[in-house]
């Protein structure tokens, strides 16, 4: 049974920073590519940030020189590692494993960033 289990969000004001953690089961993690995703109240969702299994990254305009992706395959875990966080950051946060046609979603934790 394959499982994705974010963790780390919550509340932070402007500025702040917050380490989310997505563990993984199931899966032979270290092929899968990652990513991150959030969606917004009334807001489709975006692709935040991502990690191939070979350690490419690529990031959304919005948060490039905030967030840094990362993955520690001995821990079958991703890393999205946010500073000066943004009102306008305020999502859900849910990550993405990948490999060709295979495909799965963590159930998200929430990040809100308010004063």
């Amino acid at each position: 049974q394959v499982q994705l289990v974010e963790s780390g969000g919550g509340l932070v004001q402007p500025g702040g920073s917050l380490r989310l953690s997505c563990a993984a089961s199931g899966i032979i993690f270290s092929i899968y590519d990652m990513d991150w995703y959030r969606q917004a109240p009334g807001k489709q969702r975006e692709l935040v940030a991502g990690i191939s299994s070979g350690g490419s990254l690529n990031y959304a305009d919005s948060v490039k020189g905030r967030f840094t992706i990362s993955r520690d395959n001995a821990k079958n875990t991703v890393y999205l590692q946010m500073n000066s966080l943004k009102p306008e950051d305020t999502a859900d946060y849910s990550c993405n494993a990948h490999y060709r046609w295979m495909n799965y979603w963590g159930q998200g934790t929430q990040v809100t960033v308010s004063s």
